[in-house]
């Protein structure tokens, strides 16, 4: 083993903080639909179901519970950074997972901006590699800055010796 390979480490930079609203956006929608689901024969049925009001209040609180304190769990440990050998990520806010993908094994390079992340200005960079724990994602970067990546990333990996298996 060669002393200049990547080694699994912390990575750097913090996502745009602008994820955190893009996060708790997501997350009140999926609440408010899970919410109606209970609520809504609560309501048409005559006499209420006082079990279908209960679930609304359980599934209501628990979902804005997870609204508030998510984004900003996920915001403190998603991080990224991009040297000349290799991506470096950390993820998740109940699984933490960090990853690490050398230059050599990179095999695409992909952006996507879904229409919450266009309202709010972000892309996320998504990094196939030739491995079976499956690509490498950095989601809630400033579009210009997921742009910068995707273009460094393709540019070093062009320039890496390997034929990325």
């Amino acid at each position: 083993m060669t002393t200049d390979a990547p080694r699994l480490r912390p990575p750097h930079h913090r996502v745009d903080r602008r994820a955190i609203r893009w996060w708790t956006t997501r997350s009140l929608a999926v609440t408010v639909v899970l919410t109606a689901i209970p609520l809504v024969p609560a309501i048409i049925w005559e006499p209420p179901r006082a079990w279908f009001l209960l679930a609304t209040a359980v599934v209501g609180g628990v979902g804005l519970l997870i609204t508030v304190l998510m984004p900003q769990w996920r915001y403190r440990v998603h991080r990224w950074e991009v040297t000349d050998t290799a991506v470096y990520t950390s993820s998740g806010w109940i699984w933490q997972e960090w990853r690490v993908a050398p230059m050599s094994r990179i095999q695409t390079v992909d952006t996507a901006r879904g229409p919450l992340q266009r309202m709010f200005g972000l892309s996320s960079v998504t990094v196939t590699t030739a491995s079976a724990a499956g690509p490498i994602e950095i989601a809630g970067l400033d579009h210009v800055r997921a742009t910068e990546v995707a273009e460094q990333l393709t540019e070093t990996t062009q320039a890496t010796p390997g034929d990325a298996t």
